[in-house]
């Protein structure tokens, strides 16, 4: 059972902390239009938006979207440049209670994890276990449940204004990836389900965090009472091991009924019991016990996004750096893969 905190509302509307919050929201933005005319006159629109909230008048804007491809297309939804400041103010108080409660195999969207180790975490326990079931969620932001994430908030929050600020901005994303999910009818399901307001908009800081805490009870469910000893999770991607066939399966037909009372499954195609030894598809990498390697369409991926670079270097429409910092950023990647060979075999087209 989760323990209740305080998330002070007066703290987290107090000037300094709102301060904080426009500091995180522009850094690497300063440059926008939007945040530089934020700061333009900075103390008095922060006041005004101390005021906003503080009074209860504070309202979302309208998101901008867009579409990325990488490596699915997605779309994401911007929210405007005031409102991510609301929504930093509110994860510094707020994020501290659940981090207090958070599992250590959580790997995303957390300080001091990421892809990196949670490639280095999964390796461990595929040296330890003989077998694993790797399953992935279907469509997850599109797919959270605006009611049960607003309970599970208040199992741990019990400041109403606070909730009533996280109820406001999780509201906001209601409707904007309806086109990208259609979601099945659960056990106990009438035609009203399908009305249930749901999804979050991929973008918003929020929303990353807004997924531990929806999966963090299914994380204890697969700790504690399945007693499973190696399991990890990389936001809608995690793990369990086992050094037999049978204790794995019985434990997916368990997760597929926990993640129903989510109104969540996996993708059934690749929920698949198999040895370790036959590698794991994992965050772009294939990890084996003893060594790894970049998945196939990652590769043929970087090759396509370089060679365009690397044109758009030669036609003068970026920088030598620029092209260098895509380069560089690559290699830091794949360098946590054995992958000296295919680095050579990648970069040797681009003669200089």
């Amino acid at each position: 059972m989760s323990t209740q905190f305080s998330a002070d509302f007066a703290g987290l509307t107090a000037f300094p902390n709102l301060l904080r919050a426009w500091r995180q929201a522009s850094r690497g933005k300063r440059g926008s239009l939007a945040a530089a005319t934020f700061e333009d006159r900075l103390a008095d629109r922060l006041l005004q938006l101390q005021d906003e909230l503080r009074s209860g008048q504070y309202q979302p804007g309208n998101y901008t979207h867009f579409y990325v491809h990488d490596p699915k297309r997605r779309r994401i939804s911007a929210a405007p440049f005031r409102d991510r400041i609301v929504h930093h103010a509110l994860c510094n108080v707020v994020e501290p209670l659940f981090e207090a409660q958070f599992i250590a195999d959580s790997y995303a969207n957390r300080i001091g994890k990421g892809t990196h180790r949670a490639i280095n975490r999964l390796q461990q326990f595929a040296r330890r276990f003989a077998y694993v079931l790797r399953l992935d969620i279907v469509k997850h932001f599109p797919a959270i449940d605006h009611a049960i994430l607003c309970e599970t908030l208040a199992q741990t929050v019990d400041d109403p204004a606070t909730l009533d600020l996280a109820a406001n901005i999780v509201s906001s994303g209601a409707g904007v990836l309806d086109q990208e999910y259609t979601p099945p009818f659960f056990p106990g399901d009438d035609l009203l389900a399908l009305c249930r307001p749901r999804g979050l908009p991929i973008g918003n800081l929020t929303s990353q965090f807004w997924s531990n805490v929806y999966l963090h009870p299914f994380d204890l469910f697969v700790r504690d009472e399945l007693g499973c000893r190696a399991y990890l999770r990389y936001v809608d991607d995690f793990a369990l091991f086992a050094d037999d066939k049978r204790t794995l399966w019985q434990w997916k037909d368990a997760v597929r009924q926990r993640l129903a009372a989510l109104r969540l499954e996996f993708h059934p195609g690749s929920a698949q019991v198999q040895p370790v030894t036959h590698g794991i598809a994992w965050l772009g990498f294939v990890v084996f016990p003893t060594h790894r390697r970049v998945k196939a369409r990652r590769v043929v991926q970087a090759s396509r996004r370089l060679g365009g670079r690397f044109a758009a270097w030669q036609r003068g429409e970026i920088s030598f750096a620029e092209f260098d910092a895509s380069v560089q950023g690559w290699i830091n990647h794949v360098r946590h893969a054995d992958t000296w060979g295919l680095r050579r075999h990648l970069l040797e087209p681009f003669v200089f």
